[in-house]
């Protein structure tokens, strides 16, 4: 993919965010090298920030082996390879009742409840409808991209959280168990992160808690075979100001004791032989950076 139309979007860091930055390019390489997993977890919002190309570019690579989406994440994919663009006035239409109502959206469910019938994750189900389906700007699709590459992509969901649920088209029991089925592919990959490296960008919520509980069931399974999943790499990259030293968790009386992403991903799960990094910056400038 040529990136060089994407050039603009990079901007100068901070000296430490770029060497932090360098340290993680070069882990992904190491890791690819070792067969080991290269997750990237991401909040929606990233995909609104224009660096989808990037994303795919990486995946082209081989230097990432797994993305991981909250559930607004398909739906900004399939904004942008329908019409180009991600749009929601939600002050405007909530008014009104008709914010998150509009048919083409509502049509994700379609493909989720035939991916359930499928036997499908979630991710690859509307992966794989974007990709055999007439949409204008396939080229663009995280989702399209990774079931084209064989990578895989998870989706993980909160019942009511996405505007697909208000649609009289949508089915709880295909949600659960597409969802589900992409918690334990994810929990798959997380088997492999020894040697590897996770990453996080902008999820505050869905991204630490669903790795928590990938991370205790692999290590549960890697002790029971003799293993140790232990030596890998963390990093996050969101907006929020944070301390220097990151690898010690804030104390309770402060209230970023409470952000999941410092506690869990920089802290608590690599306090045992891993490593951590945060990157501050708006993710139309880390992500491209990376």
């Amino acid at each position: 993919m040529d990136l060089s139309a994407l050039l603009p979007l990079t901007a100068p860091l901070p000296a430490f965010q770029h060497a932090a930055i360098s340290v993680l390019g070069k882990r992904l390489v190491q890791a690819r090298q070792a067969g080991s997993a290269r997750i990237l977890m991401m909040g929606a919002h990233v995909l609104r920030a224009g660096v989808s190309p990037y994303l795919i570019d990486l995946m082209e690579r081989g230097l990432i082996s797994h993305i991981a989406m909250n559930g607004a994440g398909p739906i900004h994919d399939w904004e942008l390879v329908l019409i180009g663009a991600t749009t929601e006035s939600v002050a405007r239409y909530i008014q009104t009742g008709e914010f998150g109502l509009w048919q083409e959206t509502g049509l994700m469910n379609d493909a989720i409840n035939q991916g359930a019938r499928n036997g499908m994750g979630m991710g690859e189900a509307l992966g794989r409808a974007i990709l055999d389906g007439p949409f204008p700007h396939k080229e663009v699709s995280v989702l399209a991209a990774a079931v084209r590459l064989g990578v895989p992509i998870t989706v993980h969901v909160g019942i009511g959280y996405d505007i697909i649920h208000e649609h009289p088209n949508c089915d709880g029991a295909a949600l659960g168990a597409t969802s589900y089925r992409d918690f334990l592919i994810f929990a798959q990959s997380v088997r492999h992160l020894e040697s590897g490296v996770l990453l996080n960008f902008g999820s505050a919520v869905m991204g630490p808690e669903v790795y928590l509980k990938a991370l205790s069931m692999a290590r549960n399974v890697a002790l029971q075979e003799g293993r140790h999943i232990r030596k890998f790499t963390t990093a996050v990259f969101d907006l929020i100001p944070l301390d220097s030293n990151t690898r010690r968790e804030a104390p309770k009386t402060d209230p970023r004791y409470y952000y999941r992403p410092w506690k869990t991903i920089l802290a608590r799960t690599v306090a045992d032989g891993g490593e951590s990094f945060y990157v501050q910056g708006e993710h139309r400038v880390t992500l491209p950076h990376l």
